[in-house]
């Protein structure tokens, strides 16, 4: 998150104008300034060349769809991503998942509760001068100062979601972590009734740990419990 402004800068890119200019008159009392972009070309164009905290990113857009702009953004940046989706459309919320957003809202949904997402989410780079050490299990490594996680000494490429996921495992090792805890410290909200995020950005972080890993196995499901995280065997 940039500190070199006092608003957080974020990206909203949608077709809806109407939509764009309610949450710029609601996000910008937030400290939350707002570029509105109508399609996901432009959008990707002003994330080239501007530098922003976070981005809104619509699933519907003509043109470019926001799957295929979100896959286009994590070719080159971690940037965080909240998707907007219609509501029930469960197959682009896991696709849009997998392809590497944070978290999504589905449409129509109540202003307040995208701010506390977006807080949520800026949150997370504000803890790491708090507990800054480095930490380690068997072969994966995660350094909180640079946000560089590694495995065998190979930089790993994660979201901030699953960053955050990796660094929850891995200050409690050994330990079986909850799908409930790690919503509320990677995601920052409460896990909602069948809510699969958690499971989809594990399943991700899974196998790029397991890619850069020599294909051991480092995340365990212990079914009805959570998840947890293992020296690699």
């Amino acid at each position: 998150m940039n500190t070199s402004h006092h608003f957080a800068h974020l990206i909203l890119i949608d077709d809806d104008r109407e939509l764009g200019a309610m949450l710029t008159d609601f996000l910008t009392p937030e400290k939350l300034e707002v570029t509105v972009c109508g399609s996901g070309e432009e959008g990707l164009e002003r994330l080239a060349s501007g530098s922003f905290d976070l981005v809104i990113l619509d699933i519907m857009l003509p043109g470019i769809s926001g799957l295929d702009a979100l896959r286009q953004i994590r070719q080159t940046s971690d940037v965080p991503v909240i998707m907007l989706t219609a509501r029930g459309d469960d197959v682009d919320r896991i696709i849009g998942l997998e392809f590497g957003a944070d978290d999504y809202l589905s449409k129509p949904f109540n202003p307040r509760e995208l701010v506390a997402r977006i807080k949520a989410i800026l949150r997370r780079s504000q803890r790491e001068a708090r507990n800054s050490h480095q930490l380690k299990l068997g072969e994966v490594e995660l350094d909180p100062r640079t946000r560089r996680a590694s495995v065998s000494g190979e930089t790993l490429r994660l979201t901030g979601t699953e960053y955050e996921i990796l660094r929850c495992l891995l200050e409690t090792p050994g330990e079986v972590v909850s799908k409930e805890q790690l919503s509320e410290r990677a995601l920052g909200r409460r896990l909602l009734p069948y809510d699969r995020s958690i499971d989809t950005h594990i399943s991700n972080l899974r196998g790029k740990l397991e890619r850069a890993g020599d294909h051991k196995e480092f995340i365990q499901n212990q079914r009805g419990v959570g998840y947890l995280l293992i020296p690699g065997n």
